[in-house]
């Protein structure tokens, strides 16, 4: 009888682990990178050597380098940076940070890990602000407001904050997309903000499940014609419960629907 060697159990995702170019961050490699705030990112949640999207985080990070350095990032470099600085850690949050070597040298990857990340299983309180964030399209460094916004919601009893525009034009959360559900459409605010990884696989995969899914300009004054609301990111699909004063009567049906439909999308191996 033969027998094969048990594979050494997977281990657990450290607090906060740091590589630059898959060497551990120098003391010198963190003050350049706490100096230097031009730069972009992308968030990703790691499940069994997996991470569900790849390929638009991967396509994320070289658009937003040809566009930030006038050069692309290789998409297997940036595979081979987080597998290092995994080792073999299964489940994590992951992050990829994007900077210019000093001199213009090339670009610098940081990868951090973390342990994993769940979407609250709660619907959430979102208080609008009158602030949309730069570059929106761009997953770029240097969040102050958005932090600040977040905190200041928080004090006054929501769970983080809604961006808006002029004229109480919805953009998206803090550090999240937001949709709403009119009975028959998924809507996405046509306003600026950054398209997301979860944003981008919904509105790619809700049609084929018979969701309609739409970009078009919300308000706060079109709050109410909607009966439910979610927000995404990387982490994952939260209901909203209110907005300021809106309480959304929600949608138990559609929120289940939509996370079936995340669920089905493919974990794509590092």
């Amino acid at each position: 009888m033969t027998t094969s060697t048990p594979r050494p159990a997977a281990r657990t995702a450290p607090d906060l682990l740091i590589e630059v170019d898959e060497h551990p961050a120098t003391e010198a490699e963190l003050g350049q990178r706490v100096m230097n705030t031009y730069g972009h990112f992308s968030a990703l949640q790691v499940r069994g050597g997996r991470v569900r999207g790849l390929a638009r985080h991967l396509a994320r990070l070289d658009g937003a380098s040809r566009e930030l350095f006038g050069a692309g990032l290789d998409g297997e470099r940036v595979r081979s940076a987080l597998r290092h600085a995994l080792g073999d850690v299964a489940d994590a949050s992951a992050r990829v940070y994007a900077h210019e070597r000093a001199g213009a040298d090339g670009i610098a990857l940081t990868v951090t890990v973390r342990p994993p990340s769940v979407p609250e299983a709660r619907a959430v309180s979102l208080m609008s602000v009158p602030y949309q964030r730069p570059v929106a399209h761009l997953k770029h460094l240097g969040g102050f407001a958005q932090i600040h916004y977040g905190r200041v919601a928080r004090r006054a009893g929501f769970d983080d904050a809604l961006l808006t525009g002029p004229g109480g034009v919805v953009s998206e959360g803090a550090i999240t997309n937001i949709a709403f559900w009119d009975g028959d459409t998924v809507v996405w605010p046509d306003a600026p903000a950054l398209t997301g990884i979860t944003m981008a696989l919904l509105e790619a995969h809700l049609p084929a499940a018979g969701i309609a899914s739409v970009r078009r300009e919300v308000t706060l004054a079109d709050l109410p014609r909607h009966r439910a609301a979610f927000v995404t990111n990387s982490i994952g699909i939260s209901a909203v419960s209110r907005i300021d004063d809106t309480v959304l009567p929600g949608d138990a049906a559609l929120i289940k629907a939509v996370r079936e439909v995340y669920d089905g999308v493919e974990w794509e191996r590092m």
